[in-house]
Formats: C-alpha cells, structure tokens, sequence
C-alpha cells in the first residue's frame, strides 16, 4: 500500500511538472520576425542568432522564415510548395518584411542548445505559389499533380503545421536524445557515445 501511495504522489507531482512547465511556455512565447534576430545578431550566422536570443527569450515563434532577409539570404530554407514566405507584410510589421510562416523554437536546459518543437504557417495559394517556385527555380514542379491542384483551384486554402512529438516530450521528460523518447535504428557508435554519457537510446 505504501508503494502505491508513493507512486500516485510521484505521478501527481511529475503532472504537476508537466501543466506547469508547458504553462509557463506558452506565457513567455515571444514573437519576433526574422528580420528582428538579425538585426540583433548581424555577425552571427543563422544558428547561433537562435542560439543568442534564446538567452534573452526562453520561447520564441520566428516569423518569416524563406525569404531572403538584407544579408542576402534567408534565416533557413522553406520548401516553395510548403508554407507562404513570400507575402509582403510590411504594413503591419512597420519595416520590410515578409513571409506569413513561422517555427516555435525554446532553451532545452538539458543540451543546452535550441529546441525546435513547430513549424507552421499560412499554406500557399497559387499566386504565392507561382512566386515561390520562380524564386527557387522549381517552375517545373507546376507539373505535378498537387501544385496542378492548387494552381487550378482544386484543393482549399488552408493554415497548417506540425508539433514534432518526439522533440516535445524530449523537452518535457528532460532527455538529451531523440533516441530517449522514440524507437528507431541507431548507429552503434551513436548508441556506444550515448552510453558513456548515460544516455540510453530505446531499440
């Protein structure tokens, strides 16, 4: 009875962990745009901006991640057919900006590195489409059946993302490792450098 009891408290108290971790995430989320990091950061390249203002800003959503930013280029590729980048949003954001997309990126206290856990946005629509693929010089992607789609109106706009699960509860259960968290195949000298860290990947 004794182990039973210790063991509803120990789980009342990691649920109590859990709602008041993610609690305090989402209450710090910070939103800043590509072009915001960069201007705080111009001498760092793109990770190590993450990196620096996740010092300053626990949780962040980056906005305007594909469009090429005043260094040239853009904070991380996107995938043309994916989300919009493109879109100029200049007018709300009081300086020149684009892009109607984004990733939720937090501190993993663990790694000590970024964390990414989301990427999501705004999907394309034909126009921005046509523009996206023009920019990366995948025109002949226009070809195949989903672009044809959404070039011909066949399919709805729509606002969409993904939660990485795995990177998720990585962040939540305290774990170091991808492999902590999810079954895979990994290399053994991945499992043995792991091993000597005291990281136990699952199989």
């Amino acid at each position: 009875m004794e182990t039973g009891r210790a063991e509803a408290v120990r789980v009342q108290a990691w649920r109590r962990h859990l709602h008041g971790y993610a609690r305090r995430a989402h209450q710090d989320l910070i939103f800043l745009h590509a072009e915001e990091i960069l201007e705080l950061y111009p001498d760092l390249p793109r990770k190590q901006r993450e990196t620096a203002v996740l010092q300053k800003y626990p949780a962040i959503f980056i906005i305007g991640i594909g469009w090429p930013l005043k260094d040239g280029y853009p904070h991380e590729m996107r995938a043309a057919d994916y989300d919009d980048w493109v879109t100029d949003t200049s007018k709300e954001t009081g300086a020149e900006t684009h892009g109607l997309n984004g990733d939720i990126l937090v501190w993993n206290p663990v790694t000590r590195r970024r964390h990414e856990l989301t990427s999501m946005g705004i999907r394309v629509t034909k126009d921005t489409l046509k523009q996206q693929l023009e920019m990366s010089k995948q025109l002949d992607f226009m070809k195949l059946p989903y672009h044809r789609a959404i070039l011909e109106d066949q399919i709805p706009l729509s606002i969409g993302g993904g939660i990485g699960q795995s990177r998720t509860l990585m962040l939540l259960l305290r774990k170091a490792h991808l492999g902590e968290v999810s079954v895979s195949v990994w290399p053994k000298i991945l499992k043995e450098i792991c091993a000597k860290n005291d990281i136990f990947v699952l199989e």
